[in-house]
Order: structure tokens, then sequence, then C-alpha cells
């Protein structure tokens, strides 16, 4: 006999009460909820002992919809680097991470209970010598197909295209990718799938891409009045990645030497991002949260970028909604429902009258665990 029975009620096992107001969806304010066996119970166990208490304002666990774990400025990184920026999100309150491209291997992520969960969108596809060195699948357009349906089958149902980059020979930023070659391949994912995904910085990729049927572009700087009712007729939602963007003027600078044309454009785009942000978010276009943390940026920004989307005039709620409730629901992940994984995030005040707050939670809380 090993001493215990397979059989043991809530009142044998410890049990977590999170207690304050706990904030399931925006409209949807509760006393408390209870953590039983790593899940949510909106009831509390009958005879639950040993029990546990948190307390504050209580949302669920952060969602960073463009976060590369396992990769930096150049290239992949070793797991144990990978840990640490994992663990930087964790420790930032995000608990969900859509991996918008990687080349490295983060599997073994999905067996460590204490780091936040991936949805991973395979390696980057990007267009021969237009992209960074050592993160992408670099092709031309004849093995589009081929490479996507790759990368689908790979990922965690999506697929992540280079939809612009800067053209050497024209020295300005340009679409990588035919409409047709394009087409095929969005259609070749979806058959597996998969949703897709684009880097997209400029104006002239967009409509193309959108066209031909993708479901989400990322950055989206490029956007105009002529383009954003395309995205809104035709539900492409946006991950503005504005804590990015931000780098726009340093970067421009170091190559205006060699591509004034490159680095006026993208002063431009930096100037209006946050109108641009705001004229999408009016005419209806979804919009999360992400930060391109992995790349040049640290990780743990979600509560930065947050920030910068109220900055751009979308109202604090909303914003909150974009990294958490409905980015979930995007993403197919519950929030604080009935028998879900209790990831969530506890802060000593109201993160919707000021979303400040997201930058210091109180406790950190993964599979039932309170790892922070």
């Amino acid at each position: 006999m090993n001493g215990h029975s397979d059989h043991s009620g809530p009142g044998d096992r410890p049990v977590l009460r999170v207690r304050g107001r706990v904030l399931v969806g925006p409209e949807d304010v509760r006393d408390e909820l209870w953590v039983v066996d790593g899940r949510i119970s909106h009831d509390r166990p009958a005879g639950a002992r040993d029990v546990t208490t948190v307390e504050g304002w209580v949302l669920p666990g952060l969602v960073d919809a463009h976060c590369h774990v396992g990769l930096d400025a150049h290239g992949p990184v070793p797991a144990e680097v990978a840990e640490k920026q994992a663990l930087a999100d964790r420790e930032a309150g995000t608990l969900l991470i859509r991996d918008a491209g990687s080349p490295s291997d983060t599997r073994w992520i999905d067996d460590r209970p204490d780091l936040p969960k991936i949805i991973r969108a395979g390696r980057h596809i990007a267009r021969t010598r237009r992209y960074i060195r050592n993160y992408a699948h670099e092709i031309e357009p004849d093995r589009l197909v081929a490479y996507v349906g790759r990368e689908a089958r790979r990922g965690d149902g999506w697929v992540k295209l280079v939809g612009d980059w800067i053209d050497r020979d024209l020295g300005d930023l340009s679409a990588c990718w035919p409409r047709a070659e394009a087409e095929a391949a969005i259609a070749e994912a979806h058959r597996l799938g998969a949703r897709v995904t684009a880097h997209c910085f400029a104006e002239d990729s967009l409509r193309d891409l959108v066209e031909a049927g993708i479901d989400c572009v990322e950055h989206a700087t490029g956007l105009t009045d002529e383009t954003i009712p395309l995205f809104v007729e035709r539900g492409v939602a946006i991950v503005p990645t504005l804590v990015n963007i931000a780098t726009f003027p340093g970067l421009a600078a170091g190559a205006e030497a060699r591509f004034p044309r490159w680095s006026a454009h993208m002063r431009r785009l930096h100037e209006r991002r946050h109108d641009t942000v705001r004229a999408a978010y009016d005419a209806g276009v979804p919009v999360y949260v992400g930060t391109d943390a992995g790349g040049s940026l640290p990780h743990g920004l979600v509560a930065a970028e947050v920030g910068e989307l109220v900055a751009a005039g979308i109202p604090a709620v909303e914003a909150l909604a974009a990294t958490t409730w409905a980015a979930r629901a995007w993403l197919g992940r519950p929030g604080l429902d009935e028998g879900a994984p209790a990831d969530l995030v506890v802060y000593g005040e109201d993160p919707r009258a000021d979303v400040r707050v997201l930058a210091a939670p109180r406790r950190v809380v993964v599979g039932g665990r309170v790892v922070g």
C-alpha cells in the first residue's frame, strides 16, 4: 500500500482561494474563485481544508501575441537562455504567448508547468536575403506553398510569413510575395487547419495579403484609409507591437547614409503609428497585444505595450481585453472559466482604472501554483 487513497476529495488536497475582485470578463466581476488540482472552480469545494488565500484584483494570465522565446538578435539561443526569457515574461504576468516565428525548438517548455504556455507559428518564412540573418527559411516564391505546409504541420495552428522587408536594390521596403503564390500558400495553411500571419511594415504589401486570405498582420504600420476598410471587411486582426515601432527612429538614423529612402519611410511610419492604430481600432479592426520581444527587445514588456495602446487612444478596458479576455478567445484558449487551467495574475489595484498597474503584479499563479 502507498499510504493514501486514489479517491481523495477536495478536502484532502491543498486548495487556493482567490478573493477580491475577480475580472472573469470586462463586465463579469466576482468576489472569489477557487483552485483545486490546478483548475478553476467558481464554487467553494465541499469540505475544503488547507486553504491558501491570495487577494487583490484578478485577471486571466496576460497574453503576448507576438513574442519570440528562443530567439535573440543573432538567431536561436540555448535552452537556458530561452528559459530566462520565458521566466521574464512570466514575472511580468504573461502566461500565454503566441510565438510569432522562431528557429528554436521550444517544445520542452510544454513539459514545464511553471512556465508560460506557448502557441507556436513554426519558423519565419522569408524571401531570399530579405530578412534578418539566421531567423527564417529564406526561399523563392515557387517554394512558398511547400514551406507553408511544412510549418503549418510543425506549429500550433499558425504560420508566419515575412510580408515585406528592405529591397537593397530599391533602397526601400517592398512586398516579398507575388499575389498568386501568397494566395496558394495561405489556402494550403487553411487546408491544414492553420492560420497565417505576416510581418508587414509598409503599405504596398497589405492589400494583396488580405485579399489572398491572410488572418492577421503584425506591426501593420502601413495601414491607410484605403486598406483599413478591407481589414474590417475580411476580419483581419492586427498586432501593432508599438514598443517595437518605437525603435524605428534609431534604425533610420543608423541606415541614413546607405538607405536614405528607407530611413525616411521608417520615420514616417513611426510618426503616424498612434494615429494608425487608433484609426484601425475605431473602424473595427481587431487589435491584440504583442511586444516583439526576443529579437532586439527584452522580454517582459507586455504592460508597456498595453500602455502604448492606451496612448494611441484605445480605451483602457479595451486595451486590457487585447491582452486578456479577447486575446485568449482569439487564440482559442480559456480565461477564468470553470474548469480552465488556473493561470492568473493578481494586482493591488484595479487595472481598468489605470493600466500602469499591470507593471507590478502582486501574485502570479501558473497551473494553480503561486510562482511569483
